[in-house]
This record gives structure tokens, C-alpha cells and sequence, in this order.
């Protein structure tokens, strides 16, 4: 411990804990769980009580489908449970292969590799690509995942302000010759903003560069682009973007993650990247479900266009209410800026008596002093829904 570090409170560790849970309450930051039951037709059951479920990320209104079931149950009948052991070791069976290779497809890449979530696909991956005498290059508000991620890299880390593509020329010019590799890491919608980068400029500063490009598409794959490939398909630049990453436990309706890239990749990474070697494969039932999915996420674009138009409504509502929201006119993800923690939760309680489950989202998801209620729209959502929870919004939340 530094010499003008002030000891930690001593004490047994309950007793220590209950006092950092106390302050965490008295900030507005402790968590609790909150148990819910029976989705469906946009709505969820809260101890009892049937809510409008702005909160989730089903957007495609997948998570309930039963011909996921269907595929599942398929696979768990046939196969078990777990398979016991890694991919590596007696793990690998040819529902995982099958997966990869949609995934693939989806992204415009030439292989995929599954992990079994999101957040250990970023984890294990960067630490993988970069480490020491290395440069990282991460947009500020990139998910924890990813900054996790660069931390366990050990590679030199800059935080690029967010979506800011003349700060980040500025770093690569000053910083990138002094550097051995250099990764440039966004994401392709921004989970707490519903705003995005314009990855076809970000990508061709990158290589003037000489920088790798890494795209995590968890809150974009499935909706955004003409065929739902995600941000790199909306912006041209699939099979450009060295290194794509998401989930499959938002608008695909299940769980787990990805990375994407070339077969090199791909290869290197089965080989490398820690949290896929010593990690459990994915339950077949799952990636079964998952693959399903995917493939009703693609002929099915009426969901597409289904959580596109209750966006569009409730954003127009909002707007002509005076709030100023960030992303497109479109955007899936809603966020109110309220500002306090506290406040962002009472109005969190007010929304839930009113009728309608909505995140209250705060440090350290978010900045300090930038709390705020995520709206998550899906297309299980009747319009009417869309029109009752924007009428209470605008009740309770008066625009600045």
C-alpha cells in the first residue's frame, strides 16, 4: 500500500461489506434482483404484476419464440445438457460448427468463433491481439467489456472521447509510431447512447494508419443494415473491419458470444484467446436455439422493420414533447438523460407504477452525472403499448 493510501476499514468482512453497501445507497448505486416471469406480446410479469417491458433487448422478439424452443429441445433430447469439457478438449460438436458458420455469413467474415457470452468473447480476445509495446485506441464509453478487455491487454490504452473521429486521427498521429501493433475498438450502436459511429470513416482512418479495426455489433447485429448484418453492413464495410464481435443474447434471443474475422483469426484465437480454451462449451441446446435464430432473423425482416417503426413513434412523440434524444430517428435504444442516480430510479418506481418496466441506468454504466432511463423498443411491441409508455414519459419526465 502507498504511503498516502488511507487503510482500508478494518473488521470482519460482513461487516466491512455492509458499510460499502451502505454508501453504495446512499449514492443511488446499489443493485438489487428483480425477478421476472412470462414474457410475451411485449409485456413481462413483475411479482405479480403484467408491465410493459421497455427493458429488455429482444429486440427481434425472439427470446420467446417457439420454434427456438422447438430447436432446443431437439438437441437437448438428442444431446444432454452440457458436454462436459472445453471446445478443445471432448467439447466440439457440429451444432457449434454449424453455428460459426451462420455467423459467419451474418457478418460478412470468413470464419466465427463462439464463446459463451459476449462479454468473455472481449475479454478474451483483445489480450489476445495486443499486449505490451501495443496500442489500443478504445472509444470512451465502449462497454465494460471491452475496456476490461484493454486492461488485461497490458497494452498502452487511450480513450478516444466518444464517436470522435478527428480525436482519434490526432492519436493516431502522436501516438501510433511509437508502437508496435495498434487497435482501434468501438462499437457498432452503443448500448447506453443508441448512437454509432460512421465505421466506413473510422475504418479508412485505421489503415491510413496502419491500425486494426475491432467492432463489437452485440446492440447492432440482427436490426441494423438492409439484411439486419449489423453496423458494418449498414456502413459498407463488412469484410473491412479486421475483428467483428457481438452476442447472441439480444435481438437473436438466447445467449452467448461471438468474434468474427479471417480464418487466420479464427485459428489464432481457438489457439490463444484464454477465456474460449479453458472455458466449458456452449450446451448444444443453446447454440441450436441460437442458430435457429439467426435464421429467422433473416427471413423474417418484418421484425426489422416492426422495432424500426415503434422507434421512429415513440422518438416523434418524445421530440415533439421537447426532448432532444441522441442516435437516429430510428434508433432502437431510447435514452432520457436525467442526470442524478437517485432521482433516475425514483423515476424508474414512477414508470413501474404507471405500468411499464424501463432501466434506470447509472454509474458505472454510465458516466457520472449522466444517469439516465434506457428505452429498449422490440417488435413485440403494439403500438398502442409504444403510445401509452410515451404519454406517461412525457408526464413524468419534463423535458430540460
Amino acid at each position: 500500500m502507498d504511503a498516502g493510501t488511507p487503510p482500508l476499514p478494518a473488521g470482519s468482512l460482513d461487516d466491512v461489506l455492509a458499510a460499502e453497501l451502505q454508501l453504495l445507497e446512499s449514492a443511488g448505486l446499489r443493485r438489487v434482483l428483480r425477478p421476472v416471469q412470462q414474457r410475451r406480446g411485449g409485456t413481462v410479469q413483475v411479482q405479480g404484476d403484467r408491465l410493459g417491458d421497455f427493458a429488455s433487448n429482444d429486440y427481434l422478439a425472439l427470446a420467446t419464440d417457439a420454434r427456438l424452443a422447438r430447436a432446443a429441445s431437439a438437441v437437448l433430447q438428442a444431446e444432454g445438457v452440457g458436454v462436459g469439457a472445453t471446445r478443445l478438449g471432448a467439447g466440439h460438436q457440429p451444432v457449434h460448427a454449424a453455428l460459426e458458420r451462420a455467423l459467419a455469413e451474418r457478418t460478412g467474415t470468413a470464419q466465427a468463433l463462439l464463446f459463451p457470452s459476449g462479454y468473455l468473447a472481449n475479454v478474451g480476445t483483445i489480450p489476445a491481439l495486443v499486449g505490451p509495446g501495443d496500442l489500443v485506441l478504445c472509444d470512451a464509453l465502449a462497454h465494460a467489456s471491452l475496456l476490461d478487455g484493454c486492461r488485461l491487454s497490458r497494452a498502452t490504452v487511450a480513450l478516444v472521447p466518444h464517436a470522435n473521429l478527428a480525436a482519434l486521427e490526432q492519436r493516431l498521429r502522436e501516438l501510433r509510431p511509437h508502437h508496435h501493433r495498434a487497435l482501434v475498438l468501438t462499437e457498432g450502436l452503443f448500448a447506453m447512447d443508441g448512437d454509432a459511429p460512421s465505421l466506413d470513416r473510422l475504418v479508412a482512418l485505421a489503415r491510413a494508419h496502419d491500425a486494426w479495426t475491432y467492432v463489437d455489433e452485440s446492440h447492432a447485429l440482427g436490426v441494423l443494415g438492409p439484411t439486419g448484418g449489423g453496423a458494418t453492413e449498414q456502413h459498407g464495410v463488412q469484410g473491412r473491419v479486421d475483428v467483428v464481435a457481438g452476442t447472441l443474447g439480444k435481438a437473436l434471443g438466447t445467449a452467448g458470444g461471438f468474434v468474427a474475422g479471417s480464418a487466420t483469426l479464427v485459428e489464432y484465437l481457438t489457439s490463444t484467446a484464454r477465456t474460449f480454451v479453458f472455458t466449458t462449451a456452449t450446451p448444444p441446446a443453446l447454440a441450436a436455439a441460437a442458430l435457429e435464430a439467426l435464421r429467422l432473423a433473416q427471413v423474417e425482416g418484418w421484425r426489422r422493420d416492426a422495432v424500426r417503426a415503434r422507434a421512429r413513434q415513440l422518438r416523434a412523440r418524445l421530440a415533439d414533447g421537447g426532448h432532444a434524444l441522441a442516435g437516429p430517428a430510428d434508433g432502437h435504444i431510447v435514452p432520457l438523460l436525467v442526470g442524478d442516480p437517485m432521482r433516475t430510479m425514483q423515476l424508474a418506481a414512477t414508470l413501474r407504477r404507471s405500468g411499464f418496466l424501463v432501466s434506470g441506468v447509472r454509474p458505472p454504466t454510465v458516466p457520472p452525472g449522466t444517469s439516465r432511463l434506457r428505452v429498449s423498443l422490440s417488435a413485440a411491441h403494439p403500438p398502442e403499448l409504444v403510445e401509452a409508455l410515451a404519454a406517461t414519459l412525457l408526464a413524468a419526465v419534463p423535458a430540460p
